[in-house]
């Protein structure tokens, strides 16, 4: 069972500089507007769920900010009303819709659309916050990996290997639907360069400084080793249709 407080491992960062765990303070209270003591419950609780998970509770987080937990579910009924307002705030708010244009804008080279789209990604979620409350989530059973996961294959993964064949005169995915294999290929790229701050924020290990340079050479990689697979997956697709995904 995880104890209700806890602390962050020395030496971790966040992606704006450390946060220290909030200790309480003897403060007089002070009347907020509805709007912003919300905001100030919801910003707490992003670093209260990264540091300690989702085993973190109420009462514990109403200690940190100095309110009573009563008044926490005055603004949210229960703790998982509070876990999804967490979820829209740490993931959907920073989810940027051009990203899918970039990706498209085939009057640009994939490999060049590849590097731009994952360095703007990585320097939206490459936080302390975003990435420990993503493996916290998976941990706990709390759905929040699972709607990301579901949303990145949809909106990137499938374009990527979309974009892929058409830049390689491959079938559409209307002629011929992705199969498992293929997007495990473009899965296996986005994993990688997401590991990255899995080792930096998780496992607390070195990671390479010249990120830029890594998610260049994964998406060369990418491009100019996918194809051909993609190529013969189809292929033995038109034999097993059955194994098909859908597009």
């Amino acid at each position: 069972m995880v104890p209700e407080t806890g602390n962050r491992p020395p030496g971790a960062t966040g992606g704006d500089g450390d946060r220290k765990a909030h200790a309480p303070e003897n403060r007089k209270r002070k009347r907020l507007p509805r709007s912003e003591r919300e905001q100030m419950i919801v910003s707490e609780a992003i670093h209260f769920f990264a540091e300690v998970g989702f085993e973190g509770q109420t009462r514990e987080l109403a200690r940190r900010l100095g309110i009573t937990q009563p008044l926490i579910f005055r603004y949210f009924p229960t703790k998982e009303d509070l876990v999804e307002r967490v979820y829209q705030e740490v993931y959907l708010s920073r989810w940027n819709p051009w990203w899918e244009e970039l990706l498209e804008d085939r009057s640009r080279p994939l490999m060049q659309r590849l590097v731009d789209f994952y360095q703007a990604y990585t320097k939206a979620i490459f936080t302390y916050d975003w990435v420990r409350i993503f493996v916290y989530s998976g941990l706990k059973g709390v759905n929040i990996n699972k709607r990301y996961l579901g949303l990145i294959r949809d909106r990137v993964l499938k374009r990527i290997m979309r974009e892929l064949r058409a830049a390689n005169d491959l079938p559409t995915p209307e002629e011929a639907p992705f199969s498992e294999p293929e997007l495990e290929l473009a899965w296996a790229m986005h994993g990688s360069i997401f590991y990255i701050a899995i080792r930096k924020w998780i496992y607390e290990v070195e990671v390479p400084s010249d990120i830029e340079g890594v998610i260049a050479a994964q998406a060369e990689s990418f491009v100019n080793g996918a194809p051909k697979v993609v190529a013969r997956l189809i292929d033995g697709q038109r034999n097993r249709p059955e194994a098909s995904i859908g597009s």
